[in-house]
């Protein structure tokens, strides 16, 4: 539904939207010699849309943030418009992980998520944190877990299905989402603040040069933009490293976390079991530095979420995470 009325939406723009069109990496320029004449082509001012708010990335912080907008706008009696832009071929589509959802987020911003089909299917009815060794496990009690490790009343999903779905309520609310289409450039006012992105420009060649079927990005503006990329976005860090938002805060960690879903025979399958772990291979001893653990949600269907994380500031060089 969502991607039909955005088509509909798209076709009331046929001059902008034939320019929003994705385009794979290409050659960085300063590489090719061009004409004057390619390079008066490739300076060309860009075709723009302007809206009250845009947000870059589709994933469930920009989604849900949307949707409120929306609400307080209808809640207010005002015409807010809301643009989300998308580097993925469609809302979702980059969002591979597995999750044990906690719902009071969603509670709040639709409290009839049930009503509205959400893929919010499988609740825990299980819960175990082991520490393992080669050989052998050791279930840890829940009193000595940390409140978030508390799953009662969750529920196993599929963090892609669910961006869909909230993609589908964006769009019936009002929200406009491009999806394939990156951003390439933070704009900046002449008073230096952000006043939006430019996408990619499409038509060039692997040398660089412009094609015949060369055009311009666009120009999306906001009175506010909200950067919502995910880890490492190169418009978040081009922002963070400009107004000096990491100064005097705590570094970020990062891992690499590997999924897998399998399907396993009926009569081992036990819907809503969640298992996390510590330990072997990644440490021998409860001391030792390397962060990560693996994970295991039960979830419809017969299937299995079954994977590992592993921190990138590991120091042993002969630990393989793919292995």
């Amino acid at each position: 539904m969502w991607r039909r009325s955005l088509a509909l939406r798209a076709a009331a723009r046929p001059s902008t939207r034939s320019q929003l069109r994705a385009v794979g990496g290409s050659r960085p320029r300063w590489l090719s010699t061009l004409t004057p004449e390619e390079q008066e082509l490739m300076n060309e001012p860009r075709e723009g849309m302007d809206y009250d708010v845009l947000l870059v990335g589709a994933g469930p912080a920009s989604l849900a943030a949307a949707i409120r907008l929306k609400q307080l706008s209808t809640e207010n009696g005002t015409d807010l418009s809301v643009c989300i832009v998308e580097k993925g071929a469609e809302v979702g589509s980059h969002i591979v992980s597995g999750n044990v959802f906690e719902t009071r987020a969603l509670d709040e911003l639709l409290p009839n998520w049930k009503e509205l089909d959400a893929p919010i299917r499988t609740p825990v009815t299980d819960d175990a944190f082991l520490f393992i060794s080669e050989t052998k496990s050791l279930k840890l009690p829940n009193f000595l877990l940390p409140p978030e490790q508390h799953n009662h009343g969750n529920y196993i999903i599929s963090l892609s299905q669910l961006t869909r779905w909230l993609g589908a309520q964006a769009e019936e609310a009002g929200v406009e989402i491009y999806a394939g289409f990156s951003a390439s450039e933070v704009l900046y006012g002449a008073d230096g603040a952000v006043k939006g992105i430019a996408t990619r420009d499409v038509g060039i060649g692997k040398d660089g040069k412009p094609k015949s079927t060369f055009a311009r990005g666009m120009e999306l503006r906001g009175r506010v933009t909200l950067l919502g990329e995910g880890c490492r976005g190169s418009c978040s860090e081009e922002v963070m490293a400009k107004f000096n938002l990491r100064d005097g805060v705590q570094p970020q960690t990062y891992g690499l976390g590997i999924k897998e879903v399998w399907r396993i025979p009926k009569a081992q399958h036990r819907p809503g079991y969640v298992q996390h772990t510590l330990g072997w291979p990644l440490q021998s001893t409860l001391m030792e530095k390397t962060f990560g653990g693996s994970f295991m949600y039960h979830m419809e269907d017969d299937l299995v979420q079954i994977g590992m994380v592993v921190g990138l500031d590991y120091e042993n060089p002969y630990l393989n995470p793919y292995v």
